[in-house]
């Protein structure tokens, strides 16, 4: 039986402690290389490093720097060039894989570390992953090596404009200026900016909104509201409160946000996934809206199911509630199956669309519908593991156990740690072979598990019973 459906979880920018234990020695190794000024080990280390993790911020910074100790400065043309994939090829690629284009477009930026074409690249492709740090680095880059490209710094400044920074977005413009007094725009700009910044620190130190003349009794109930780390009540107070100004204004988006925001707070999924929604509509677009609204709309759909199964675990009986559940999980799978079919349909070449769509078919119980998906998706090194591992147990479930063991194989092949995507292949592994009656290979499988994990799962019980069992047949 295909497992329930879940949340796939998306690459997300990440600080050190985040990241794993291996990847944080080849950190604290590059920062020695840092200091002992061998800088081309430290592109070496890093690069590995980002392969892994894309979204590592820092370590991106710490690249970068590395480069430009290395190479020196700005070179004299800031355009692709000698041997590299050129702007429209890379951006081709960036297109349709943005996650695998990022270690392509840092091996542009190798070579130049200022290269404006590189670096707006790169600022584009992290935001259609929601990189959004990531994105700001890539423009603050040029604005430091580069700062004549006034057209990436005015990109700049919108992109701050866009994310509620007005304070940052001034300073953009105030460089612009420096380089450009003639720039109507900039003048302009900065202004605004500057304007919208002064408003913005009229609130509190609490971030409590001050909202000028209007009534003062509603302003103490949004002060009241604004409040961090607050009970139930008072969330509900909050929420009640920004209603009664949003209804005044529903197209201020920082209301808006915040509304959604408290929701969330409250796992008011339904409510939140409805205001992320409209405020990502009335955002220009802003993406991390986007993908906060798809996020509360899935979370709002567990919720209904969790709560479905605890009513069918407690009556069990309940043959109403054992329906009602049956028919919400079939559609939730219907919904996701449709949905991502819609992605892969508007970009068929991105790996991460084809494995979304695989997964979704997974779940369906469409096996041989989510095979060719789920093959193209191993395309993409970033996800490669754990689409072999997916792949492996489809053609299981196919009852193609030879299959299967080739890409759990595979996958085991290229994981060198033993992390939790390594431990959930070896017993994936494990499982089959004991399917196939081959007790040796499962076993084997699992002693791996159980020489660094003893509590995983139930491989504890299976390794010490083979050994009671022979120690029986003596």
């Amino acid at each position: 039986m295909a497992e329930q459906p879940t949340t796939e979880e998306h690459p997300i920018e990440t600080k050190e402690e985040d990241l794993p234990r291996n990847l944080r020695e080849l950190v604290n190794k590059a920062l020695g290389a840092v200091e002992m000024k061998n800088y081309k080990y430290t592109i070496s280390l890093m690069q590995n490093v980002l392969r892994e993790a894309p979204g590592y911020v820092d370590g991106r910074k710490m690249l970068r720097s590395s480069e430009v100790a290395l190479v020196g400065g700005k070179k004299k043309k800031s355009l692709f060039g000698g041997g590299g994939l050129g702007t429209m090829k890379l951006a081709s690629v960036a297109k349709k894989d943005p996650l695998g284009a990022l270690d392509a477009i840092e091996k542009e930026l190798e070579k130049d570390p200022y290269n404006s074409g590189a670096n707006e690249l790169l600022f584009e492709t992290a935001l259609k992953l929601n990189f959004l740090e990531t994105a700001a680095f890539a423009l603050e880059t040029i604005r430091s090596g580069a700062p004549e490209n006034t057209k990436l710094l005015h990109k700049l400044a919108e992109f701050y404009l866009s994310r509620e920074l007005p304070e940052r977005a001034a300073g953009v413009y105030r460089d612009i200026c420096k380089q450009d007094v003639t720039d109507t725009a900039a003048v302009k700009g900065e202004k605004d900016a500057t304007a919208r910044a002064s408003m913005q620190k009229q609130r509190n130190a609490k971030g409590e909104y001050v909202l000028g003349k209007k009534d003062e009794a509603e302003t103490l109930a949004v002060e009241k509201a604004a409040r961090a780390a607050l009970t139930k009540d008072q969330l509900e107070e909050k929420a009640a409160a920004l209603v009664e100004v949003y209804e005044q204004d529903p197209n201020n988006v920082a209301v808006v946000k915040d509304l959604a925001a408290t929701y969330e707070k409250m796992e008011d999924w339904r409510n939140a996934h409805t205001f992320y929604d409209w405020a990502h509509q009335i955002s220009s677009g802003d993406v991390a809206l986007k993908s906060k609204a798809a996020f509360m709309k899935d979370k709002a759909a567990d919720h209904q199911l969790k709560g479905l199964e605890a009513s069918v675990e407690e009556n069990p009986d309940d043959q109403d509630a054992r329906q009602k559940l049956d028919e919400v999980r079939a559609a939730r799978i219907a919904e996701q199956v449709d949905e991502r079919r819609r992605r892969v349909e508007q970009n068929p070449t991105d790996p991460q669309l084809r494995f979304d769509l695989g997964q979704a078919l997974y779940h369906a119980g469409d096996f041989s519908g989510a095979i060719p998906h789920l093959q193209q998706a191993t395309r993409n090194p970033h996800i490669r593991t754990k689409v072999l591992l997916l792949l492996g147990r489809t053609f299981d479930a196919k009852g193609m156990h030879d299959l299967a063991v080739k890409q759990l194989s595979d996958a085991n092949t290229e994981l060198m740690a033993m992390d939790a995507t390594k431990k959930e292949i070896l017993y994936e592994l494990g499982i089959i072979h004991d399917k196939q009656g081959k007790k040796d290979a499962a076993l084997d499988a699992f002693k791996q598990i159980y020489e660094v994990d003893y509590g995983y799962r139930d491989v504890a019980a299976r390794v010490e019973g083979s050994y009671r069992k022979r120690i029986f047949f003596r």
